[in-house]
């Protein structure tokens, strides 16, 4: 593959804030990041525009299996992708490296967690990982952990908040310059880390509640907190997250979820986050390609400059101003 500036004539640059792709080649040694068939690869991150790809690190232990040696099998798988793709691709750790790395030609992995459940009571682990160069993490997954509870349809669960060694960790997030991600986080866990941070945070790959009544999506008032704390939500595509009945995503589905959220928060809370090898039915997009004819759809409803900032502008500021 060519350098990433000679080989993408894309018309626009793309920050998507989550993907399950590292978990994959985790799964499937035989997988590499640069060109398997599924929904991201360095190929199709270069053909379609990726300014930086957020690879999570998904721990799917489901309450039965330890967390923590599952995180570092997939981190060393994902130092493994790296090094074997080092040509095309670096780690970028701030808004500065980003930027460098695109001036240089290469691909942007900004690696993330998806679940902290591996912290369990060892509050040391987040300096750990923020070594490995992790400046994302999500609070929760879909499993009560040691920090606090997911999202839930129960109310009871739903209005919990957060643990004391939750409340800890987002404290230390903070001092360290990490994002917090309350994707799959409950209602109460919101607003405590709200309180705890009152500073700008991600819901890395949500969507609106009042278009789709799911517990993943955030209510409007959740919306204006984040946006009162200059932070972004990443439109997730996954059919259940836009959709009531689950139809698999449409161009015009999404802009329907990005319009809501502008009217409801402001443009600068809008962003990506695909949610791409985490879901069974891309629809429309088919892969990380179809951001590019999505972002030309939007052209009906946004100016260029609010099409920027949906595809990579405001993440890219919370990073500057979180991470560095």
């Amino acid at each position: 593959m060519k350098a990433w500036n000679e080989i993408s004539k894309a018309p626009r640059r793309i920050i998507d804030m989550h993907c399950d792709t590292i978990l994959d080649s985790w799964e499937h040694p035989e997988h590499s990041l640069y060109d398997s068939d599924i929904s991201i690869n360095l190929i199709k991150l270069a053909e379609g525009g990726s300014l930086a790809q957020c690879f999570a690190m998904w721990t799917p232990w489901e309450g039965k299996k330890e967390p923590y040696p599952m995180l570092l099998g997939i981190h060393e798988n994902f130092v493994k992708q790296m090094a074997a793709n080092q040509a095309y691709v670096r780690q970028a750790t701030s808004a500065a490296e980003i930027e460098k790395n695109l001036e240089e030609g290469y691909l942007n992995a900004f690696l993330t967690i998806e679940d902290s459940a591996y912290i369990e009571e060892h509050l040391e682990r987040i300096d750990e990982a923020y070594g490995w160069g992790v400046r994302m993490m999500g609070v929760i997954w879909n499993y009560e952990n040691s920090l606090g509870y997911p999202n839930s349809w129960d109310p009871d669960i739903a209005a919990k908040g957060l643990k004391e060694t939750g409340k800890k960790a987002i404290a230390r997030m903070k001092e360290l310059g990490v994002l917090v991600d309350v994707s799959h986080l409950n209602v109460g866990g919101f607003y405590d880390v709200a309180k705890i941070l009152k500073s700008p945070f991600v819901a890395s790959h949500s969507c609106a509640r009042a278009l789709c009544d799911h517990p993943r999506n955030l209510y409007d008032d959740q919306l204006k907190i984040l946006a009162d704390l200059g932070g972004v939500c990443g439109i997730n595509f996954y059919g259940y997250f836009l959709n009531q009945d689950g139809t698999p995503p449409t161009f015009q589905r999404i802009i329907d979820h990005m319009l809501y959220i502008k009217n409801k928060a402001g443009i600068d809370t809008v962003g990506l986050g695909s949610d791409f090898d985490g879901m069974e039915d891309n629809g429309e997009l088919v892969d990380f390609r179809g951001v590019l004819p999505l972002l030309e759809a939007m052209e009906k409803h946004f100016t260029d400059d609010e099409i920027d900032k949906i595809s990579h502008l405001n993440a890219l500021r919370v990073i500057k101003e979180v991470v560095g």
